[in-house]
């Protein structure tokens, strides 16, 4: 989940990737956020066909869906109508970070490691799948990529940067 985000912070500190995000609109990248609902749901469906552990979905200990919920309204009304307070996004962006961070904390905590807090049934493998491994290896770096991209300040760029 780490490997990428030496990459990402290249990108957003080279000439070309601070050219590269001048032109992307600002809410495209708040958007883009709302890919969590799906991925949220389908943590939730898994739960119910007792394939995760419940603390795994909006059911237990992850509302990490509250990120793809609010994508949507904070793009557009703070980065397209601009009616609501700039540091609406801020604080967006800080929660989904931290909401994130939450489940990838539940989900490392529910593995059946040395490390596992969680001892509900069923521990979480499923993770490691297909198609599943794809939620560490590639959603989890979007998520926070986009999120590094609304916050990093590229000169007189869109989004955070301007707050």
């Amino acid at each position: 989940m780490l490997l990428p985000l030496p990459v990402v912070l290249l990108i957003v500190s080279s000439k070309g990737g601070k050219e590269l995000l001048r032109t992307i609109p600002p809410h495209w990248i708040v958007y883009l956020q709302s890919f969590r609902i799906v991925v949220e749901i389908t943590l939730w469906l898994s739960v119910v066909r007792g394939l995760l552990p419940v603390q795994m979905s909006f059911e237990g200990r992850n509302f990490d869906i509250l990120s793809g919920l609010f994508a949507i309204p904070v793009g557009y009304y703070c980065l397209v109508k601009k009616s609501w307070p700039s540091w609406t996004v801020l604080l967006y962006n800080i929660g989904g970070l931290l909401l994130l961070l939450n489940i990838v904390l539940i989900a490392v905590f529910s593995m059946p490691t040395p490390l596992r807090l969680f001892h509900n049934e069923p521990a979480n493998t499923l993770i490691g799948q297909f198609p599943f491994i794809f939620l560490p290896v590639l959603l989890v770096p979007l998520a926070y990529t986009l999120h590094i991209f609304l916050t990093l300040p590229v000169g007189d760029g869109p989004a955070c940067r301007s707050i």
